[in-house]
């Protein structure tokens, strides 16, 4: 079963609509949709290296462009922006987002940005905190274009040979992957 799906993913990512499902995927991780675009971008890269950094020019814009429906929800929409984090376990409130983007502002978005947490979190919160709508752009611009760039860059340089053992092992490498996907929702849930 795994190995059909492994299959599976890398025929999507070798298809003639790999890109637009992969600006798709970005756009709507941005915003409200759970998965993030990295499950296609890795095997983009990996099934078309000569290709990397144009799939990730196209991650990170539509990442962005989602970024901006993330905060309109979060500004416009506040009930159904908090609905939405309360869902993605912060339930904290509209005043401990505002708390939360007057004390770190700026480093919020580009340190979550970067990370695996879901850049959903990050927009919709900027816009229930009101955070200024030029920075944030900025900011995202820079923390998902550096993301996606640097993902691109490790998986055309190295990609070849890591793909060599991830097929030779299949079974132990998605095993790990699943212990640290485990792990690092415990970990945020601690936190």
């Amino acid at each position: 079963m795994l190995r059909k799906l492994y299959d599976g993913v890398f025929n999507l990512a070798r298809g003639r609509h790999a890109t637009p499902a992969l600006a798709m995927v970005a756009f709507a991780e941005s915003s409200f949709f759970p998965i993030p675009p990295d499950v296609m971008l890795a095997p983009m890269i990996l099934a078309r290296p000569e290709k990397a950094y144009f799939y990730a020019g196209v991650c990170t814009l539509a990442s962005v462009l989602g970024g901006i429906l993330g905060y309109a929800i979060g500004y416009f929409l506040t009930d159904f922006g908090l609905a939405i984090l309360r869902v993605l376990g912060h339930s904290d409130g509209l005043d401990h987002f505002r708390q939360w983007f007057a004390q770190w502002g700026l480093w919020v978005i580009l340190i979550k940005g970067l990370t695996p947490i879901p850049y959903k979190l990050v927009t919709i919160a900027s816009g229930l905190a009101a955070f200024s709508f030029p920075v944030f752009m900025g900011a995202s611009v820079v923390t998902r274009g550096g993301r996606f760039f640097l993902e691109a860059w490790i998986l055309k340089r190295w990609g070849a040979a890591m793909l060599a053992q991830v097929e030779k092992r299949l079974a132990l490498w998605s095993g790990i992957g699943l212990v640290v996907l485990i792990a690092l929702i415990v970990m945020l849930k601690l936190l």
